[in-house]
């Protein structure tokens, strides 16, 4: 499916969004405003290790992502995201709903508890040719919101992109392109459609490897 048949479809759900963006803005202010209990969120946890794994580091192939030491802000919006159609996969969809996690507080032990998983493990790279204009190519568009070394900004609920799998990135730039998350301001799109492919490779692979040390513990993303 093309992306403007994305568009066209999108267009006609923006009533349906609209009112789901005001629910979906109520529950984020709710998960806010809560006090993260840590071990009712290890406990919450327990039903995304098949996907993300037990330290939260997803699958170096980048079918599901990173999100050890996400920032709490940006955890918790996605989850309220998957709850209200604004953000979707079938997998997490189903995983966010009320039967899995039942309010705003059960939302925010969770993010509290994944904010403060250990980064460090393996991550997808690819081939590493392309890194030098990577840096560059974010530099230009991308640090002036994510940071200069990707970090993200917490208190503004940007995430941090350092680290995360390269087949995972690909896949979300092209997926903010062509209408798939439709959450994502429009200034991503902008910036993002007239990188060819192999530029888009280049800026996955230099945000993948940022922190990357030990290469014996990093493993090659297959191309998506």
């Amino acid at each position: 499916m093309n992306r403007l048949i994305w568009r066209a479809l999108t267009m006609l759900l923006m009533p349906v969004l609209a009112v789901a963006a005001g629910s979906a803005r109520s529950e984020y202010a709710s998960v806010l405003k809560a006090k993260p209990d840590p071990a009712h969120g290890a406990q919450l946890f327990g039903q995304c290790v098949s996907c993300h794994g037990a330290d939260g580091g997803g699958d170096v192939n980048g079918s599901t992502p990173r999100i050890a030491g996400q920032h709490f802000r940006v955890i918790a919006k996605q989850v309220v995201d998957f709850r209200y159609g604004k953000r979707w996969d079938f997998r997490m969809e189903g995983m966010a709903d009320r039967h899995h996690i039942t309010g705003a507080q059960d939302i925010a032990d969770l993010a509290d508890y994944v904010s403060k998983l250990h980064q460090p493990g393996k991550r997808g790279i690819g081939s590493g040719e392309l890194v030098a204009e990577g840096s560059q190519i974010f530099a230009k568009q991308c640090q002036s919101c994510h940071g200069k070394e990707g970090e993200g900004n917490a208190e503004k609920a940007v995430p941090r992109l350092a680290g995360q799998h390269y087949g995972y990135l690909v896949r979300q730039m092209y997926d903010a392109v062509d209408g798939r998350r439709p959450a994502l301001p429009e200034l991503h799109s902008q910036r993002i459609e007239p990188l060819d492919y192999e530029q888009v490779r280049a800026v996955a692979d230099f945000l993948a490897r940022i922190g990357w040390q030990d290469s014996e513990s990093a493993s090659a993303a297959p191309r998506p």
